[in-house]
């Protein structure tokens, strides 16, 4: 398994690559804590997802979460590109805006590349999977939850990132489970199309994990931003 040089921090801009051994560990300490107490929208979205897709955790299931995934921190990156539009003649200002926006777009990479790995081991597996269900209605709630995110955060900013700790903290939960509940992820190697961005792994299982701790880290970030003003 080939390693990428570690940070000296865990953010969500900067996502160290865990080794077998903190992975396993990291799993641990997330099925070991308690989730969130979540928001009416945070509830709703996730009793929608099971209504749709099933309350089983399948690979299909997690790339729907992750078309999802994306959508706030796309909203956040053009709310600060707008203020940084109207608070140019202020730098010092515009650039801590443009500091933000960056962050925002390194997160909604990191959630691509969760998005293009899940396609391609769906994908990989044959599995057929309707259009309406699996193409357009993961657009049509993301449309809906962008608008949300971005309302929340116009009006009060912790608001949203409430919003986006619960989702982040749904999908740390859910993948540890999912690599729980699946031994032959432990059985299954991944080096596909995505390993040279984010990396090849021995496992699937280590694979999920990664994932998984890449979503803490995003939830952590937004937990750390709800006590602070818009842009500082």
């Amino acid at each position: 398994m080939g390693e990428v040089p570690a940070t000296t921090a865990d953010t969500p801009t900067t996502h160290r690559r865990l080794s077998r051994a903190e992975l396993l560990e990291e799993q641990r300490r997330t099925l070991a804590s308690p989730r969130r107490t979540y928001g009416l929208a945070a509830r709703a979205l996730f009793r929608a997802m099971d209504l749709f897709y099933g309350r089983e955790r399948t690979l299909s299931k997690f790339k729907v979460l992750e078309v999802i995934a994306r959508v706030p921190y796309q909203a956040w990156e053009n709310v600060a590109y707008v203020a940084v539009t109207h608070r140019y003649s202020r730098p010092n200002l515009a650039r801590r805006i443009f500091e933000r926006v960056d962050e925002s777009r390194r997160q909604q990479d990191n959630e691509q590349w969760h998005l293009l790995i899940l396609e391609e081991l769906v994908d990989r597996g044959g599995r057929r999977e309707p259009f309406v269900r699996f193409r357009l209605l993961p657009q049509a709630i993301a449309f809906v939850y962008y608008q949300l995110t971005w309302i929340l955060y116009v009006l009060r900013p912790a608001w949203s990132y409430r919003l986006n700790a619960d989702f982040e903290d749904h999908a740390e939960h859910e993948y540890a489970l999912f690599v729980q509940e699946n031994p032959w992820l432990a059985e299954e190697p991944y080096d596909g199309l995505f390993a040279q961005d984010y990396g090849s792994f021995d496992t699937l299982a280590d694979l999920f994990r990664q994932i998984g701790h890449d979503e803490r880290l995003h939830k952590d970030e937004s937990v750390r931003r709800m006590g602070e003003p818009r842009f500082r």
